[in-house]
């Protein structure tokens, strides 16, 4: 076990958000901004950004590292550009309104399409599309829940289909 590893989940904490560079078993080296570190296995887990804002993730394995230098600490607007990496769009914070509209215009097309919808819960919330499939809130594809892989399927490709159109 090499030092990395033996760091505890809080010491690997500290790398997050920074630039680091790390050098790993012979010799190979990796620059990139901290997204997380693994606490089982210490692994690395960087992210690069190429000048179109694509974003290139790389994972050092813990075993193989053998340091890890900080080159630069995240500023405010880095730690919101790391966050955006690993949050879908859809986890954007809605408003009750919005939410709600959201709601109400996937319903109404659902209901257009003669798909049988309702609402359930306390708060009527969440849809129920035939009675055996849900969706929550903010009401994408991958907010349905089936425990039937085929109809998941069907639904989560009409969700999406009706997103896309709505952009």
């Amino acid at each position: 076990m090499n030092d990395w590893q033996k760091k505890s989940p809080l010491d690997w904490e500290t790398y997050v958000n920074k630039l680091v560079k790390v050098v790993a078993v012979e010799k190979h080296e990796y620059e990139g901004w901290v997204l997380t570190v693994d606490p089982v296995s210490a692994t690395i887990v960087l992210a690069t950004f190429a000048e179109n804002e694509k974003v290139f993730i790389s994972f050092v394995m813990g075993h193989a590292v053998q340091e890890v230098r900080i080159l630069q600490e995240g500023d405010s607007d880095m730690e919101q550009r790391l966050a955006r990496i690993s949050a879908p769009e859809e986890s954007q914070a809605y408003s009750p309104e919005e939410l709600e509209e959201r709601k109400n215009a996937l319903k109404t097309w659902l209901e257009t399409n003669h798909i049988p919808v309702g609402e359930q819960g306390e708060l009527g919330r969440t849809l129920s599309v035939a009675g055996v499939l849900t969706i929550d809130p903010p009401y994408g594809p991958e907010q349905c829940s089936c425990p039937n892989e085929i109809i998941l399927c069907r639904v989560q490709g009409l969700v999406q289909g009706y997103l896309d159109r709505q952009q």
